[in-house]
Order: C-alpha cells, then structure tokens, then sequence
C-alpha cells in the first residue's frame, strides 16, 4: 500500500465509499466517512474530509448524491458530530467551501469560492460568486448574488428568486460536467485495454 493515499481511512477506520461508475481525481483527497453516490465528478484537488469523531466516538458521513458535479480545489469538512449532505445534480464550482453541519439540495449552483456554513439549502438555490451563507436556512430557489453575506432573516428577506436564466445555466454546467466525465471515463478504458490490464475500476490511483 503507498505511504499517501488520496482516497484512505480516518482515524476512526472509516473508508470512503464510492460508486464505481464516479470519477475521482488522482490529486483530488478523500478520506474517512465519505459516500460517493453514482456519476459524480470530483475534479483536481478538491478535499472531502469527513474524520472529526462527535461526543460518542464516531464520525458522521459527508454524502454526496447522484451526479453531483465538485470542481477544482472544492473543500468539504465538518465539525466532529454533525453531517453533510449534498443532493443530487448539484454543481460545486471551482474553490467553494463547505462546512458542516450542512444540508444542500438537490439541483443547487454554488459559483466559484462561495462560503456555507452551518447552513442549509433547499433544491434549486443559486449562491453566487464568493457569496458567504452562515447558519441560514434558505428555500427552494433563492438566489444569493455575488458577494453577498446572508447570516440572518433580514439578510433572507431582500434576496430575490432564480430565474429561467439561471436555472438554463445551472442545467448547462451540470451537462457540461457529466459529459466530461464520460469522456475521462471512456478515455481511462482505452488505456486500460490497449496495456491489457486487468483492472475494471474507473478510479484511477
């Protein structure tokens, strides 16, 4: 086994699950209680870490739902004891950080270098660029603008709706992104038979 792994145990002996037909970067770090669901994309460098053991000794899962789309330096913790879940055909763009404990929706945009904490989203809610949503609870398609802080009801109740507009382009990311991931998947297969290997695995180490 290597010194360094980048899908490993915690401390607690969790090990990441992953659905075979997912695609993991070989830069991207996965560790502990992880549950990767089916055709998910998580690009280079992002970190999932779910390895803080709450008050009974445990750790709790970071889950990842169906076609979610993580992109580059993306991280993803939380505090020992609490959750976070991601829902399906959510996209997470580029140096996003979320930490737990959170709830997202399904079908969520969360644009470059956006902030959750402690927070939760219901389906189709837009965060925009660098925008930060802290011990919040915000409902089915919000939209947050970029820059935005949202830290209370006040903060919630000036925030407008997600539009067609947006709704197209999160549908376009999210097609764009699985599209991707076939082709790195159907790429690794041609190498993989051309040097006759015998491994079917689409994770990469």
């Amino acid at each position: 086994m290597p010194a360094f792994e980048n899908i490993r145990v915690n401390l607690a002996g969790d090990r990441p699950r992953i659905h075979p037909d997912s695609l993991i970067d070989p830069s991207a770090q996965i560790i502990g209680n992880v549950i990767i669901e089916k055709d998910v994309f998580v690009g280079p460098l992002a970190v999932i870490r779910a390895d803080e053991r709450g008050s009974d000794g445990t750790v709790q899962p970071i889950t990842i739902g169906e076609e979610v789309n993580i992109q580059d330096g993306v991280i993803i913790h939380t505090h020992a004891g609490s959750s976070v879940t991601i829902g399906a055909r959510s996209s997470i763009a580029h140096g996003v950080t979320i930490h737990g404990p959170c709830t997202i929706g399904a079908e969520c945009f969360l644009a470059m270098r956006a902030t959750i904490y402690r927070a939760t989203l219901e389906d189709n809610v837009w965060i925009g660029m660098a925008a930060i949503v802290m011990k919040a609870k915000l409902e089915q398609f919000t939209l947050v603008p970029a820059g935005a802080i949202v830290r209370s009801h006040h903060d919630i109740g000036r925030l407008n709706l997600v539009s067609h507009k947006e709704q197209e382009y999160m549908k376009n990311v999210l097609d764009s992104a699985s599209q991707l991931r076939e082709d790195y998947l159907n790429a690794r297969e041609r190498v993989k038979k051309y040097l006759n290997g015998t491994s079917t695995a689409k994770i990469v180490k």
